[in-house]
């Protein structure tokens, strides 16, 4: 096959129950060729062994606890693809994911970044009459790197992830490729699949809220000094 590489990025830190599952859903994609690198951002369960069970159908690498940011940064160091994709440790694919992205991008060459939608759901192992999780809008359309996929000359042309970020990296990032503006499209496709659970870090920390207003703060000082500034709400 000619087509070209597409590398996809999966950083994990304690997600062993959930890690093969994520794997599984790239190696099923119907678009090759792809290769799968698994940063294990210094798990203290059995994350590291689940991702090294997939023995030569991935590349693994592990390094000390710095969050996901910096996994995420280690492992586009470590990649080959022309393009780049990722994945959360917790998150699923659905098989065309890449198929239908790869298909936007080579009809039209002016594109740099393919979204789409996403499908959120409650992971199975949990009572739904007993948990306080509710899915308010089962799917929509997300600038959210589980459903990315970008020519790698783009994103290096943005920036790599901001390791300062513990919960917001993608968001911060993000806003710098609109103020950059990164010519993207949104699908109608669902591409990815977000799964609910007792410890999706978003979930359970606060600090979430803290992040998000110091790199929005930092994005409109920049556009301010650009004179960007808009009325534009970005989600």
């Amino acid at each position: 096959m000619n087509n070209p590489l597409v590398s996809v990025i999966i950083p994990v830190f304690n997600c062993e129950q959930y890690l093969a599952a994520a794997i599984e859903s790239v190696l099923g994609q119907t678009y090759q060729p792809v290769e799968i690198i698994v940063v294990n951002d210094g798990s203290t369960d059995r994350s590291g062994e689940v991702a090294q069970s997939f023995a030569s159908a991935i590349s693994y690498a592990a390094i000390a606890h710095g969050g996901g940011a910096q996994a995420l940064n280690h492992g586009i160091g470590l990649c080959r693809g022309e393009y780049l994709a990722f994945l959360d440790a917790d998150d699923l694919w659905v098989e065309d994911k890449l198929t239908w992205q790869m298909q936007a991008l080579s009809s039209n060459p002016q594109l740099e970044a393919v979204f789409g939608q996403i499908e959120q759901f409650i992971s199975p192992e949990i009572d739904a009459a007993t948990t306080n999780l509710v899915i308010t809008q089962r799917v929509s359309p997300a600038y959210h790197k589980d459903t990315l996929l970008i020519k790698r000359a783009s994103f290096e042309r943005i920036g790599m992830f901001d390791a300062q970020c513990k919960l917001t990296d993608f968001i911060e990032w993000y806003l710098r490729a609109v103020e950059q503006e990164l010519v993207s499209l949104m699908l109608p496709q669902i591409l990815a699949q977000r799964r609910l659970h007792q410890t999706n870090t978003t979930l359970n920390q606060r600090q979430y809220r803290v992040e998000y207003a110091r790199v929005l703060k930092a994005s409109l000082d920049r556009r301010r000094k650009l004179g960007k500034v808009t009325s534009e709400k970005l989600a």
